[in-house]
């Protein structure tokens, strides 16, 4: 019978599974698309986003990127209040086993702000845009999963931004009238 309190039992285990998905980074390949997305991530790809919208699709494409906008302010006040509240190192800091294969853009782990900003930005653009589905659902997956390859978070960093991304997304299409995920 395993005596160590559940607390470390589960910090063991996240260790070990941030450990085997950094260990993916080893291959030249598998680092460099993780790295690309991780930086398209970091707000590049949002921002283009937001920007075609308006040229695609004009007042309804404004609107649609200004729902963005604020959406992603409050998620960044909220990510940046977590971050100075939970203050947890990231896995590279802790585990000298796990490297991190690009230089992170600040010192703690807790929430992951690129995976919370993914969550939300593709729930919202998804309300006002269905089919862009088809490209936001794997681009979200692929920022999520490069964050933990990349030795920068642990999952359970990137399950809770999932979590608050998606309470912050339904929070804001509540707010706005007429734009819904299910209508």
């Amino acid at each position: 019978m395993n005596r160590l309190p559940l607390r470390k039992r589960l910090i063991a285990g996240e260790s070990g599974w941030c450990l085997r998905a950094n260990r993916l980074g080893e291959r030249s390949g598998s680092r460099a698309y993780f790295a690309a997305v991780s930086r398209l991530g970091d707000g590049v790809f949002w921002y283009v986003l937001m920007a075609v919208l308006v040229l695609a699709d004009g007042y309804d494409g404004l609107r649609a990127s200004a729902h963005l906008a604020a959406t992603g302010v409050i998620a960044l006040a909220l990510y940046k209040a977590l971050k100075r509240w939970t203050r947890r190192p990231r896995p590279f800091a802790s585990d000298q086993r796990i490297h991190a294969w690009v230089a992170p853009l600040d010192e703690f782990s807790f929430p992951s702000g690129h995976t919370l900003h993914a969550v939300a930005f593709s729930l919202v653009a998804m309300a006002h845009y269905p089919a862009l589905g088809w490209i936001l659902v794997p681009f979200t997956a692929s920022v999520a999963a490069s964050r933990v390859v990349l030795g920068l978070h642990y999952p359970s960093d990137v399950l809770a931004a999932t979590v608050i991304g998606t309470t912050l997304a339904g929070i804001s299409l509540w707010l706005v009238p007429g734009v819904s995920l299910f209508a």
